[in-house]
């Protein structure tokens, strides 16, 4: 029996690399129905254009959908996937050119722009997360790969949802040690612990055998390059950082490099336009090459991959963002970790591994607690928890800097933050 899934986002210049996956999958992944949701009528119409003829010359035998009616599209849906941007890049540039006015980082993700674009995205995914509870079909789950992933993957499972987080980070990783020990990508598994953007690959077993210590023995500067990281910092950690730690270790640097850079979400703007006018074109009926250049790699393969697990009882390994429920020794077990787990029909569970060390323990909890009281300002919209929220950010230095930052992230957001601003 066949299975529909959603896209909430379909509008995305994602969206093609997505549907390339499901087209190729048809055999171990039977879809009746693709659903393309999005706000945007004109630009899910120029996407989903150029995604009917990519399904097309793929022999896709299933039907795609394209809609502006969440509800419609959520019901009797076996997985909704969720990859939007609330308030699109606009919101984006804000993130990333007002914090540097109060001397802090400006990430889509980390530091205080990622916590305001946690204050859009939360309550816009719990109200997706409420539709697929009563609309989708029994057993439905709801993946989010909408940033900062496993902030939103904790506020959904604080609400009871039956949802997974995912990023393409891990993928990527594993990818690249599948490359370099010249293996299979199914021969290589992570030892991935911490949380999404804060995390590190302790253990590189290929065939069961922990290859890190050679890896750190002969390509420690090869890693150091590639995650932005000092190589005496990946030596010292004996582990492999992801590149987001680098905003963590080297956050003066970072802030003091971005003074000098075209933010990247006018790159992105630029890149956008170049491929919405591509997809356009009525003769292109593949993925373009040039969507490389939008960031994301191995996304199709890792989101299409969780689905064929859990739809097929699968029982692999795959790193995503789930409840820790004691994974993790020295984490709570209701915190959302980003951790390596055995996925069939009943969902991710994750595997156990040793404790943290205190120097990574340490800054995870740190980080954990902000997540946490971002996730109840977004749901309440009270300032006070967001200035608290501020607060605990490790990217946020002090009480003036938060304090600043808070007045401006919500004047600039009023229009896309309803919980804060009721009345307008």
């Amino acid at each position: 029996m066949g299975i529909k899934v959603v896209v909430i986002g379909g509008g995305s210049t994602y969206t093609p690399e997505l549907v390339e996956g499901f087209g190729l999958r048809t055999a171990s992944l039977p879809v009746d129905e693709l659903v393309l949701h999005d706000i945007d009528e004109s630009r899910l119409a120029v996407v989903g254009g150029l995604a009917g003829r990519i399904l097309r010359k793929q022999g896709f035998p299933g039907r795609l959908t394209l809609t502006t009616d969440r509800e419609a599209a959520v019901d009797g849906a076996s997985f909704v996937l969720v990859q939007f941007r609330v308030g699109g890049l606009n919101a984006r540039l804000q993130d990333e050119t007002i914090p540097p006015r109060f001397g802090c980082l400006g990430q889509e993700t980390t530091g205080p722009g990622g916590f305001a674009k946690a204050l859009r995205t939360v309550p816009v995914v719990l109200e997706i997360a409420e539709d697929t509870a009563r609309l989708a079909a029994p057993g439905a789950w709801l993946l989010d790969f909408t940033n900062p992933a496993g902030l939103v993957a904790q506020a959904l499972l604080d609400h009871g949802y039956r949802a997974i987080g995912l990023c393409n980070v891990p993928i990527g990783f594993q990818r690249q040690f599948a490359a370099r020990f010249a293996v299979d990508p199914a021969h290589v598994q992570l030892e991935h612990v911490g949380l999404n953007h804060l995390s590190w690959e302790r253990k590189v077993l290929v065939d069961g055998v922990d290859r890190l210590p050679e890896l750190l023995d002969t390509d420690a500067q090869a890693i150091a390059d590639e995650t932005d990281t000092p190589v005496e910092l990946v030596r010292l950690f004996a582990a492999v950082p992801s590149y987001y730690l680098h905003y963590y270790f080297l956050s003066r640097e970072a802030v003091a490099r971005q003074a000098h850079e075209k933010p990247r979400a006018q790159e992105v703007m630029e890149l956008e336009r170049h491929l919405l006018a591509m997809y356009a074109d009525e003769a292109l009926d593949v993925k373009p090459k040039e969507l490389e250049g939008r960031g994301g790699a191995f996304y199709s393969e890792a989101a299409v991959m969780l689905m064929e697990s859990l739809h097929c009882d699968r029982g692999d390994v795959q790193v995503v963002n789930v409840l820790n429920d004691g994974a993790i020794p020295d984490l709570a077990a209701d915190a959302v970790v980003e951790t390596a787990c055995r996925i069939d029909r009943d969902g991710a569970h994750p595997l156990p591994v040793e404790p943290l060390a205190a120097e990574m323990h340490g800054l995870v909890e740190h980080a954990k607690a902000y997540e946490r009281l971002a996730v109840r300002a977004a749901v309440e919209g009270s300032r006070d928890l967001a200035l608290k929220a501020l607060l605990a950010n490790p990217l946020v230095p002090d009480y003036p800097a938060a304090a600043g930052l808070l007045e401006a992230l919500l004047e600039a957001n009023r229009p896309l933050l309803p919980r804060f601003f009721p009345a307008d």
